[in-house]
């Protein structure tokens, strides 16, 4: 019969002495509210995110993109065993992508533009 192999377990030793911490709760420290200073009212300014400008810039962007993707559709033949060489021309090869770029590029501009700060004088 073959032999059982025993598990290598080690055991620990057991620490002589333990040491108890009581559970104790720090106090609350209380802060005057004279210190406390009070937030601008800036953060409390209701309004639009973006002006009107960006909005114009991000539809501006989209039109380019949505433009591009137009441009670089079609071209497909009826028969799939027939090759039609319009895919491979310049308008869907350069021009295409160059109007999907520089819609992404208007988008991106148009959300890092800051907008006009009106002056209350």
């Amino acid at each position: 019969m073959a032999q059982k192999r025993k598990p290598n377990i080690v055991k620990k030793p057991v620490p002589a002495e333990t040491i108890k911490v009581e559970n104790t709760i720090a106090p609350k420290t209380v802060v005057p509210k004279a210190i406390i200073k009070q937030k601008p009212s800036e953060s409390k300014k209701s309004g639009f995110l973006f002006d009107k400008r960006n909005y114009v810039l991000m539809l501006a962007g989209i039109v380019f993109i949505i433009v591009g993707l137009i441009v670089m559709s079609g071209g497909g033949s009826k028969d799939p065993n027939v090759f039609n060489p319009d895919i491979f021309n310049t308008r869907r090869l350069t021009v295409a992508p160059l109007l999907i770029l520089s819609g992404f590029v208007i988008e991106v501009f148009a959300i890092m533009l800051k907008p006009v700060q009106k002056s209350e004088a």
